[in-house]
């Protein structure tokens, strides 16, 4: 039996090629985006197996209504798919507070957002794929992506939570963290919206300097990625992180030893502040 899907920010990059991807297999799909007009095209030529819903993923009704117009499109939702997301590259201390809090909303809370809509759903099947697209930023950091890199760190948190929570009723949680794939991300993130202080010049300045020759020449391809995506949703058994590119693995690796370094090194400091005589066994049982 095909499956329904609900896909965010699919007009564009990424989330355009998993939609067609998804119509490729024969599945049915929602995709939304904030303008669908741009999707009007393709929905006339897919007829019956697609339909389009307008979403800004930050409006909580919105998010309610799009999963709902799938249940009354096909009668089920078997796989979400949290894709619409943007980010901003930018000292921190440059990055106005309506720009960081707006970049929380799309990348986090447009995420709980869908969560909160489609889960009961999916609750009462006894079954669904919720796939939440982050970033290997996710499991690290880089000057100048303060605001999009720790939503990321926190779609990642919330997926481990969820996919422990609703494993007993059968829905399966991802959080799929690519490294650069040649979409538009990269170009739009860089676009420079303020004049650089001197004194961020070594560590965002040369992070921009660096990815500007990146953009184009990334090391993901979308179409492989989306093709992960489609065989994930098969799957019965998923892992709460999933790195993709060789350039994620690498980054994350390296990530990981320096936190394993400064661990180690402060080991005895962790466990300097602990009660005398504590039995630590209750931990294996949680």
């Amino acid at each position: 039996m095909s499956k329904v899907w609900l896909i965010t920010g699919s007009a564009r990059g990424l989330g355009r090629t998993i939609l067609d991807t998804v119509l490729k297999s024969g599945d049915r799909v929602v995709a939304t985006a904030r303008n669908p007009e741009r999707l009007s095209e393709l929905a006339a030529r897919h007829g019956e197996q697609m339909r389009t819903f307008p979403l800004d993923v930050t409006d909580a009704r919105a998010s309610q209504a799009a999963v709902d117009h799938a249940v009354q499109a096909f009668g089920r939702l078997d796989v979400l798919v949290n894709n619409a997301g943007y980010g901003h590259i930018a000292p921190f201390e440059q990055t106005s507070e309506a720009d960081f809090r707006a970049q929380f909303e799309t990348n986090l809370f447009g995420v709980v957002n869908l969560v909160r809509a489609a889960l009961p759903l999916m609750r009462k099947q006894r079954g669904g794929h919720i796939i939440n697209i982050s970033s290997v930023g996710g499991r690290t950091g880089a000057p100048g992506l303060s605001a999009y890199q720790a939503a990321k760190w926190a779609v990642g948190g919330f997926t481990e939570v969820l996919a422990r929570e609703a494993a007993s009723f059968g829905v399966k949680v991802i959080t799929v963290e690519p490294g650069g794939m040649r979409t538009d991300w990269g170009i739009n993130a860089s676009q420079s919206r303020v004049d650089l202080l001197d004194d961020y010049q070594p560590s965002v300045g040369a992070m921009l300097d660096q990815v500007k020759g990146y953009f184009g020449n990334e090391i993901g391809d979308p179409l492989k990625i989306a093709d992960v995506i489609v065989d994930l949703a098969g799957r019965d058994q998923l892992p709460p992180h999933l790195l993709l590119g060789s350039d994620a693995v690498q980054v994350y690796a390296r990530a990981e030893r320096e936190r394993q370094r400064a661990a180690d090194e402060w080991s005895t400091v962790s466990r300097s502040v602990d009660v005398d005589g504590i039995d630590l066994d209750f931990l294996e049982r949680i």
